[in-house]
């Protein structure tokens, strides 16, 4: 809590969605420095392996880089949720689907779902270019869930960046 003029105690907001415990859980969580290194590792992993994959798709070269870019991609993403639904659990009392985080997880499980069809199309013997235009597609999933978090994130530092040129002083 802030002291304003006089003293006087000044409630400053907490992020979207979170309550004040929740907002200490959060801070204190291991998980939560884990998703932030993971996050930016993730997207690094994306954009190697998305360049690998439409330089596959357009010139028919390079599957075998391609492919294990990809599986580290999806290798990620799985390190990433589940760390994710611990924190989840940890912050806000839920493994999945927390109504803070409702359509970021629900974006996250349309990702892993387009990312686990490489494993199906692998399995089903299909061409080496209709799995890689698989995991296109599965790619511009994550960058909508991506997208999601993205904007959670701007929406945050704008309020807190509110909440700190409306206090006194500031």
């Amino acid at each position: 809590m802030e002291l304003g003029a006089g003293g006087q105690p000044v409630a400053t907001p907490l992020p979207a969605g979170y309550t004040p415990e929740q907002l200490a859980r959060r801070n204190a969580s291991v998980w939560t420095k884990v998703q932030a290194v993971l996050a930016p590792l993730q997207f690094l992993a994306f954009i190697i392996s998305f360049t690998l994959v439409v330089r596959y798709l357009l010139t028919g070269e390079g599957f075998a880089v391609a492919n294990t870019w990809v599986l580290i991609k999806i290798a990620l993403l799985w390190l990433i949720t589940i760390t994710g639904m611990i924190w989840e659990k940890e912050v806000f009392g839920h493994w999945f689907l927390a109504p803070q985080f409702y359509w970021e997880d629900v974006g996250n499980a349309v990702a892993m779902l387009f990312h686990n069809l490489y494993f199906v199309a692998r399995w089903l013997g299909w061409s080496e270019q209709a799995v890689m235009t698989v995991m296109l597609v599965a790619y511009l999933t994550y960058l909508v869930n991506c997208w999601q978090f993205i904007v959670r994130g701007v929406q945050a530092r704008r309020q807190r960046k509110a909440a700190g040129a409306s206090l006194p002083g500031a």
